[in-house]
């Protein structure tokens, strides 16, 4: 745990815990200040070093509040004082005061990856029609800025104009810098590695995602999980119950049993003090804290302790297959020239044809042709047919009539033979879609397009079937595709065709069978189905408002590996919060027993406590480097 010596209060409280060693070790070998000036110099100490705790202490005491950790350490310091131990009653304070300054400590530690990312936060913008900086919450949608060489960008947008290299690290953990060029999409929060470039902003300031991710940030600590409220609905009952068992170990030993009241007296402060719930009450929001900034450094916002702890009991995993498993961008896969026609001659007219269109399919087919090198034939009298392809006349075919599209379509204008439609079974079978192009009542040939699968799915999936999590592929593609990519990631139940409320339905099925299960998707149509799950994990989430807002734990990458690291941290931050509070919980009980039977002393209970206290939140922290 990294100690802020530059803190003075911490530097201050290390002075006073050496003050207050050293006046307890010259008591415990007889020399002791002198009364009336002992009380007057101890009550001074314990004043400056512990006034908000007994304060706090005697409010509870006035409004009856039995629950309040500080009123434990009034009663103790009172009682001390009572007994004129007033080496122990300072001890007492100042080590107490010391455990609430660790765990404090402890709590920043474990957020210092989530406070990182909030003060990074760009705070102007360089506007380029004024030639000056303005804050950022003052700049509107489709102003141009400017940013420089190593600044960071400030507001979402556009690439207008230059090129660059941009580290998106802050938003999706990946740590390979991304080459940027006009028209791609930039991010506020990350950084202009190395060329000038002008941004056409997209959002505002407070629609960032960006902003986005701060806001669900501070979200996440509202979101406790089931063991955190556990622990502090404990401490309320718990707390009340120990200022009763230290009184009736007073009254029962002096007053039913005669026995010494100096002596049981210390024996009933003691149990005041080691039953003190410090090291209970810290451990499990460190341990969160810790997990979730480990989790937000590689690229996944987890909104909160209760989806963390939710995920180490997750059974199953529904998987969307478009933006999830594969890269959700068709890419041209075979083409396959007929009737004597060459690849070339196939890909130019398909090309030139599409050229005008905006499907994704289409600009595939033109995106092939650039890197084969091919020039797409110039066309004239474009006309798209939605849902079914396009037909233009090509200038370099005589002008002849170009059809492209699917086979229901190329037939209402002529026949297409067997030949052609084994062709498109054969595609169809390795999850492929096939794209005509036909020209003067001749197929020139058929060109295959696949949705590419991502390297990491196969790997993620596997780990996932390792950790012993059933994979099941949710899609809305039809039931064919969805088998083929499946079978390449070895997801061996597949449901496919369905709809967003299909989706849902079926992760409801799930639940009955496996109780925990979560949903992966791009948050869009699959928004039902995230809902219904216990988790809903949305893929890919930078610069999707939606897809944030909707899940409850964003992959800001496309990187699907996250998903079985993100099981085992959750895994190993609920086995670290279970250490915590059994080892926490075994050293009490041992302390109180010693208090019961008459061996216990102030001293060494504050210093159990503290030690308890610091030991716990070092172990938490160590989640902070879990790999």
């Amino acid at each position: 745990m990294k100690l802020p010596f530059h803190d003075k209060k911490f530097v201050y409280l290390l002075v006073a815990v050496g003050f207050a060693i050293i006046l307890e070790i010259l008591s415990l070998t007889g020399v002791h200040i002198p009364f009336p000036y002992a009380p007057v110099i101890y009550g001074l100490f314990i004043l400056i070093v512990g006034y908000e705790i007994l304060w706090n202490g005697l409010k509870s005491l006035l409004r009856f509040n039995f629950g309040s950790i500080n009123l434990l350490m009034l009663i103790a310091v009172a009682a001390a004082f009572y007994l004129k131990e007033y080496p122990e009653a300072s001890i007492v304070i100042v080590l107490y005061v010391l455990g609430e300054k660790l765990e404090d400590i402890g709590i920043e530690n474990s957020m210092s990856a989530l406070d990182k990312l909030v003060s990074s936060a760009p705070k102007t913008a360089f506007i380029k029609a004024i030639g000056a900086s303005v804050p950022i919450d003052q700049v509107k949608i489709g102003t141009i800025i400017q940013v420089k060489p190593h600044d960071q960008i400030p507001l979402d947008g556009l690439v207008e104009e230059g090129e660059t290299s941009v580290d998106e690290s802050p938003i999706t953990g990946e740590p390979v810098p991304v080459f940027k060029v006009k028209g791609n999409s930039v991010f506020a929060g990350t950084l202009n590695k190395n060329g000038f470039i002008e941004v056409k902003t997209t959002k505002e300031h407070k629609d960032s995602t960006f902003s986005k991710i701060i806001e669900l940030t501070c979200q996440s600590q509202n979101n406790k999980s089931n063991a955190q409220k556990f622990i502090e609905k404990f401490a309320n009952v718990y707390t009340p119950l120990i200022i009763l068992s230290a009184v009736l170990l007073l009254v029962i030993p002096v007053f039913v049993f005669q026995l010494d009241f100096q002596h049981w007296l210390k024996q009933a402060i003691t149990l005041l003090v080691i039953s003190c719930p410090c090291a209970l009450v810290i451990s499990t929001p460190v341990a969160i804290y810790a997990a979730i900034g480990n989790a937000s450094s590689k690229g996944a916002l987890i909104k909160g302790g209760k989806f963390l702890e939710s995920m180490a009991e997750i059974k199953a995993i529904g998987l969307d297959k478009t933006r999830t498993i594969t890269y959700g961008k068709p890419i041209v896969s075979d083409i396959i020239p007929l009737n004597e026609n060459d690849r070339e001659e196939l890909l130019g007219c398909g090309a030139g044809t599409e050229l005008f269109s905006e499907h994704p399919l289409a600009q595939a087919i033109v995106d092939a042709s650039k890197r084969e090198g091919v020039e797409p034939h110039e066309v004239k009298s474009f006309e798209s047919v939605v849902g079914e392809g396009a037909k233009a006349r090509c200038l370099v075919c005589n002008n002849e009539m170009v059809l492209v599209g699917k086979v229901d379509f190329i037939e209402k204008y002529q026949h297409v033979g067997e030949e052609i439609k084994k062709i498109i079974t054969q595609l169809a079978s390795q999850g492929k879609t096939s794209v005509i192009v036909s020209c003067k009542e001749e197929i020139k040939g058929v060109i295959g397009l696949t949705d590419e699968i991502k390297p990491s799915s196969a790997n993620a999936i596997r780990n996932l079937q390792t950790q012993g999590v059933e994979t099941v592929m949710i899609t809305g593609d039809n039931q064919q595709a969805a088998q083929y990519v499946a079978g390449q990631v070895n997801i061996k139940n597949v449901f496919g065709g369905l709809l967003p409320q299909d989706k849902a339905q079926k992760i409801r099925d799930l639940e009955k069978k496996y109780k925990y299960v979560a949903m992966v998707g791009d948050g869009v149509n699959d928004a039902p189905a995230l809902a219904s799950s216990t988790v809903g994990i949305a893929m890919g989430a930078a610069g999707s408002d939606t897809a944030i807002e909707i899940a409850d734990i964003a992959l800001m990458n496309d990187n699907l590996s996250l998903l079985p690291f993100l099981i085992r941290l959750a895994k190993k931050t609920v086995k670290t919060i279970q250490r915590n509070t059994f080892g926490a919980i075994a050293v009490k009980i041992i302390f109180v027993l010693l208090a019961f039977f008459g061996f216990s002393n102030l001293v060494l209970a504050i210093t159990a406590d503290v030690g308890v206290t610091l030991i716990v939140i070092l172990i938490s922290l160590r989640l902070m480097n879990y790999k």
